[in-house]
């Protein structure tokens, strides 16, 4: 399963890790997936959404 909002597309996104001498490695912050039964074509489906499109979905009733 990838790591990807159903509803918005947000994956993870990449950067560096900085460490106290300023020493950089790779590293990901992954998108916060939550669990969210919401509806779609009028019937109940189970889908992974980013909290932040949680919110939203929840702020516009569609949830």
């Amino acid at each position: 399963m990838s790591r990807r909002c159903a509803v918005s597309g947000r994956g993870p996104l990449s950067g560096n890790k900085r460490s106290h001498s300023m020493h950089a490695t790779r590293r990901k912050w992954n998108v916060n997936l939550q669990k969210a039964t919401i509806m779609v074509d009028g019937q109940p489906k189970k889908v992974r959404v980013s909290a932040r499109a949680l919110r939203t979905l929840k702020k516009q009733n569609a949830i």
